[in-house]
């Protein structure tokens, strides 16, 4: 009895798919460290224009939210890496116990590629000679043994990720003068979040129009929703 686990179609064309799905969790990372901190510092601006406040409430903003993406991805990744061990464990034993088996099932996963059915035999042969482990990792489960997922690696990129786009609209609430602090935030995120929705929708290739509109507009609306609620309550406690 093989594991079976999702194929990852494009995890194994020379890198490439995994350097932009790297690419994609930054961008991605990025946009929310935007959204997130956007909308809790314009909601303060909406309740008062004190700058040490803003400055504390986005600084507590940006490291609660950089530090819980690290850590849930962390988790994320470490179960996956945990599930990639596990599945090549099972396909070593296999491999050991019933050679001529995985053989035979190597050989029909190959088949349902497209080769016909004796290159099919030959190949997973070949395959099997070379390194059979290797062979049934990439074929079947679609894991790469030497490229497992590296869960410090994943925290550390989307802490840094999530970072970088908060830094954007902490130094756009804090720097300017009062009188334009808040309109200069609102432009620069949502120029901000169109160029995060660009990136993601050409990473992905879709059209990006679309992704722009719907990015710039998310955001846009949960600052409109931040500032009517700390106006709201800087109203109520003035």
């Amino acid at each position: 009895m093989t594991l079976q686990t999702p194929e990852h179609d494009e995890a194994h064309g020379g890198g490439l798919g995994s350097r932009l799905n790297w690419l994609r969790a930054a961008v991605l990372g990025a946009n929310d460290g935007i959204v997130s901190t956007a909308g809790l510092v314009v909601g303060v601006a909406g309740a008062t224009q004190d700058r040490a406040t803003l400055l504390t409430a986005g600084l507590a903003g940006l490291l609660a939210g950089s530090m819980s993406m690290a850590a849930g991805e962390y988790v994320s990744v470490s179960t996956q890496r945990d599930s990639e061990k596990a599945a090549l464990a099972l396909e070593r034993r296999e491999l050991a116990t019933a050679p001529q088996a995985e053989l035979i099932e190597l050989t029909e996963l190959l088949e349902g590629k497209g080769l016909e059915r004796q290159l099919a035999r030959e190949v997973a042969e070949q395959l099997t000679e070379h390194d059979a482990l290797r062979a049934h990792a990439e074929v079947e489960l679609g894991i790469d043994p030497d490229e497992l997922t590296n869960p410090w690696h994943a925290a550390a990129a989307s802490f840094l990720a999530f970072t970088a786009g908060a830094l954007l609209p902490l130094l756009a609430i804090v720097l300017p003068p009062a009188a334009h602090r808040l309109w200069i935030t609102v432009v620069a995120v949502l120029a901000a979040l169109a160029i995060c929705g660009w990136s993601s929708a050409r990473l992905g290739s879709a059209p990006p129009g679309r992704a722009v509109l719907r990015n710039a507009g998310g955001g846009a609306l949960a600052m409109a929703v931040t500032y009517v609620a700390g106006t709201l309550l800087g109203a109520v406690g003035a």
